[in-house]
């Protein structure tokens, strides 16, 4: 008599469950890498408007508003700001704030101000900035 040929339910079972847990971590860091590459995305928007704010500097003895260097930039996934509280002649605060998915990102809001020539890129947590 032959034998059947074939594979078990149980052995089924296991290559499913391997694939699953594969599956899940695959995605979890794709995922992380997804957000990493949003905020890598603010943080060029926020050089960009930096360097706007050094070019009206140089023909104007202040910092300028959004409107003066043309724009706050945009991020599909970041909400961009400039301080005007902290906009004054000797420096400026930009934000970059998470929003929709980016919210789960550890790094959180972005800051990168300018205060008497000395820039601060805020949060100092590594891999943030």
């Amino acid at each position: 008599m032959k034998r059947a040929q074939g594979f078990t339910l149980i052995e089924l079972m296991i290559v499913v469950a391997v694939i699953a847990i594969l599956a899940a971590l695959a995605y979890s860091i794709y995922t992380e890498q997804l957000r990493k590459s949003r905020r890598s995305e603010a943080r060029q928007v926020l050089a960009d408007l930096s360097l706007k704010q050094e070019k009206y500097r140089v023909d104007h003895s202040t910092y300028g508003t959004i409107s003066d260097i043309g724009g706050a930039g945009t991020s599909s996934y970041y909400t961009i700001s400039l301080t005007t509280a902290s906009n004054t002649a000797t420096g400026y605060t930009f934000t970059a704030v998470p929003t929709g998915d980016q919210l789960q990102d550890d790094c959180g809001t972005l800051t990168l101000r300018m205060v008497s020539g000395n820039v601060e890129k805020l949060p100092t947590t590594s891999g943030c900035w």
